[in-house]
């Protein structure tokens, strides 16, 4: 089974940057994304990127931050830079095995999920 294991997570003041990353162990993938969440709103996808290299951004993150990965590290990253308060979330990172996934609208096509990590950006 597909193992997710996410750090980098972190408070940081408006303007900063931050780097996620997440392990994965177990398996390969055809498509992996960043998902971030905040108390009583709905699981937002942030960015996803396929085995190929082609990626999907959130409206909200376009030009702020990098969904990429490392193929011979089996490790996903998102750099995020220039964050905002309203960037504040778990992010956690989730991963398919079998599906070319087009869509950040639907967390339920993903099949592995990592646990999350926190970050915060004050103003």
């Amino acid at each position: 089974a597909v193992r997710l294991v996410e750090s980098g997570g972190g408070q940081v003041q408006a303007g900063g940057s931050l780097r996620l990353s997440c392990a994965l162990t177990g398996d390969t993938y055809r498509t992996m994304a960043w998902f971030r969440q905040t108390p009583g709103k709905q699981r937002e996808g942030v960015a996803l990127i396929h085995s190929v290299g082609s990626t999907i951004y959130a409206d909200s993150v376009k030009g702020r931050f990098t969904i990429s990965n490392d193929l011979a590290a089996n490790t996903l990253y998102l750099q995020m830079n220039n964050l905002k308060p309203e960037d504040t979330g778990v992010y956690s990172c989730a991963a398919d095995r079998v599906h070319t996934i087009r869509t950040l609208h639907n967390p339920g096509f993903f099949d592995d999920w990592g646990l999350g990590t926190q970050v915060t950006v004050s103003s």
